[in-house]
């Protein structure tokens, strides 16, 4: 045999025996009964690319800093408690997975936005299937990058907005998926700002204190098939521009300052496939240009629509109005927003040639909600025969409610969706 062929052997033999000590090294498990009893000496320990398993059971530890790029797995009912007073866990290395745990008891903090998990500086992280109970900001990622946030349920505490955080927050991030998360009793459910390409799909955000989701300076971003319910001024988009919203539940905002949807300086935009239901307003916009709204409906709202004349060639279109109190309101005579081929079931007019669009122009301002939107406590009188008469007055002679605002090809059925 030669000697080259022997050393081969050699090498062979050695990596074999090898091999079970390096997967071995690569797992470490944490909790009662094993070598390593606290997460924090596994993490210490931990070489990049291990996984850290933590046995069922209550850690009660100072600020665990993972810092290298590591798996986190919950085996079983996992608590990381806080005690109240702590932030439980920092992120700021590349590449971690933190899997399968409860963090809870994160005590509020009116100087620093304390998070049950901080992700900080980091790309590549995956934070999933994590519980997160009476804890101030649930998951903060601070200047992260291609992170996932999936299927983690948020349950906060706060009764008040300034002693409460956010559920899911982002600051100034990039290209972060945010999915099937369930975020309730926080003061914003989902908050974002300075992001960029971010992706938030299937979130159920609900009872929170103030908004369901709040975004600002946030562009290139997707919202896709989330619920926003019962929330307490409904979800606010702000300052951004090419945002995407479809097929999203916008429902059950009730309040003297509550929306469903709120845009405010949104430009190059679109809302469509949406259900905007039972809300006090259920969008409003202002400052908002090019945006197209297609293809929704706006059921049993107070206002359905409410658009401001600041607005540049917005398009409504193909959306169905019904069982709201106003359709549509606004704060001037001059618009320059469209209205065209929508379903309206306060509709009066006929359609002769049966081509399934009305004959008659159809105006949505009513004159009574010029009114109401200068007169609030008008609104008592919204059932009385004075209304009626104003409303059949102004669609005889229409003088005051206006003319820009007007579907010239209202859809005599409801849009089929």
């Amino acid at each position: 045999m030669s000697t080259r062929l022997l050393l081969r052997l050699l090498l062979l033999v050695l990596l074999a025996v090898a091999a079970p000590a390096a997967r071995a090294q690569r797992t470490l498990a944490v909790g009662p009964g094993e070598k390593v009893q606290t997460i924090g000496e596994a993490i210490a320990q931990a070489r990049p690319g291990s996984q850290i398993v933590v046995r069922a059971g209550v850690y009660r530890e100072s600020t665990l800093v993972v810092d290298k790029p590591v798996t986190l797995v919950a085996d079983g009912d996992v608590v990381l408690d806080g005690e109240g007073a702590r932030a439980i866990m920092k992120v700021t290395a590349d590449g971690v997975t933190v899997r399968g745990f409860t963090f809870r008891n994160v005590g509020s903090s009116f100087v620093e936005d304390r998070a049950a998990l901080l992700v900080e500086k980091a790309a590549r992280c995956t934070i999933e299937g994590n519980t997160f109970e009476a804890t101030f900001f649930g998951i903060y990622l601070a200047e992260t990058s291609h992170c996932t946030v999936s299927n983690n349920t948020l349950r906060g505490e706060g009764a008040q907005e300034s002693k409460a955080g956010n559920g899911i927050h982002l600051w100034y991030s990039r290209l972060v998926t945010i999915r099937d998360n369930r975020v309730t009793g926080h003061r914003d459910g989902i908050y974002l700002e300075f992001v960029d390409g971010a992706a938030v799909e299937g979130n159920v955000s609900a009872e929170n204190l103030r908004y369901g989701l709040h975004f600002m300076f946030a562009d290139s971003c997707r919202y896709t098939r989330n619920t926003f319910r019962a929330n307490g001024a409904g979800v606010a988009v702000m300052y951004s521009k090419h945002v995407e919203m479809t097929g999203n539940h916008f429902a059950d905002n009730w309040g003297a300052a509550a929306f469903g949807l709120l845009l405010k300086e949104i430009t190059d935009s679109r809302i469509a496939g949406n259900v905007v239901r039972g809300n006090t307003v259920g969008l409003y916009a202002e400052g908002v240009n090019r945006v197209e709204v297609k293809g929704n409906d706006f059921t049993r709202n107070g206002w359905a629509v409410r658009v401001m004349a600041d607005g540049y060639a917005n398009l409504f279109t193909a959306n169905n109005f019904r069982g709201n109190s106003f359709d549509v309101g606004t704060n001037s005579r001059q618009s320059s927003s469209r209205f065209e081929g929508n379903y309206w079931d306060a509709y009066r007019g006929y359609d002769i040639d049966r081509d399934g669009v009305g004959d008659v122009p159809f105006r949505p301002v009513r004159l009574f909600s010029l009114i109401v939107a200068r007169h609030e406590p008008a609104i008592l009188l919204m059932r009385s025969l004075l209304v009626d008469l104003l409303d059949l007055a102004e669609r005889v002679a229409p003088v005051l409610t206006p003319a820009t605002l007007t579907d010239a090809r209202p859809a005599m059925q409801p849009l089929a969706r």
